[in-house]
């Protein structure tokens, strides 16, 4: 039975990692976090790997503060490029692979067709340029790696930009939300659910991208999760970029094309909305 290790387990994709992990049980599971494993402590990493026998590490672990990242550029390169390299040089020790999970964030956005894997990344941001320098120490230090690109990543773990919004909506009366910058929503559930598909049919070395079909605005996103919430009382108003400044440059598109994960692996990638519309009932009954 393969051991695979889980970074980041506390996270968002690392959670909905765990609660499928009950059905992938053909594999023995390592779930950490920092209390677990330092995953910036390159002694600590080889000798956990080492120790518990990892034949596949899955890196959910990330500095996804985007703002924060551009005043705190020192820890998110530790925790988004050197890291990730630590993990995949003692993985291969162990003739093992590497999934890696990186961003849309490599791409400045400037393109208007959906960016394939071969496209040229142009990071502009810390976030993204840390991001891309992840995937090349991944890529460079262990053969068996995989990287998947994802986007708008949200759950009903951790802090996102849904949650945000359910709360927004029911605090205030009238809400701002930019408008012209577009992208796919990402259900973390269904990347964990791609993320296993990958493992069960065994890893294809190379660059991927994942999210969920269909594309919209941060708007459109919001007004969707408002209406699928029931909240009528918050006026959702759509701005420009310009009028939302912020410390970190977005992608204005950001669409992922994701046909060579579902050739290589046989994925069905669900509709955004759909997805959306579940993960908004799970928060409702959480209440």
């Amino acid at each position: 039975m393969k051991n695979v290790l889980i970074t980041g387990a506390n996270g968002q994709l690392g959670n909905e990692m765990r609660v499928l992990s009950s059905e992938n049980k053909d594999y023995n599971y390592f779930f950490t976090d920092i209390n677990e494993l330092d995953i910036l402590d390159q002694a600590a990493v080889e000798q956990y790997i080492g120790e518990n026998g990892i034949d596949l590490v899955v890196n959910c672990a990330a500095y996804t503060a985007v703002d924060k990242a551009e005043a705190d550029q020192d820890l998110c390169h530790r925790l988004n490029s050197l890291a990730p390299g630590y993990l995949a040089a003692a993985v291969e020790k162990r003739k093992g692979a590497m999934i890696q999970i990186s961003t849309d964030y490599v791409f400045d956005g400037t393109a208007h067709i959906p960016y394939r894997e071969e496209a040229l990344p142009c990071p502009a941001s810390a976030y993204g340029r840390t991001k891309l320098e992840g995937e090349e120490q991944v890529r460079s230090a262990c053969s068996q790696s995989l990287i998947i690109r994802t986007a708008w990543l949200y759950s009903i773990y951790g802090n996102n930009f849904v949650k945000t919004m359910l709360r927004l909506g029911r605090e205030r009366e009238e809400l701002g939300v930019v408008a012209d910058q577009i992208g796919s929503p990402t259900y973390a559930r269904d990347l964990a659910r791609a993320i296993y598909a990958a493992i069960r049919h065994g890893i294809v070395p190379g660059v991927y991208h994942y999210s969920n079909e269909g594309v919209c605005s941060w708007y459109d996103f919001t007004k969707a999760i408002h209406r699928l919430a029931g909240i009528t009382t918050c006026h959702v108003r759509p701005l420009h970029t310009e009028d939302y400044p912020t410390a970190a440059r977005r992608p204005h598109y950001s669409v992922l094309d994701k046909t060579k994960i579902k050739e290589t692996y046989g994925i069905e990638v669900p509709y955004w909305y759909d997805s959306l519309a579940h993960c908004v009932c799970l928060l409702k009954n959480l209440k």
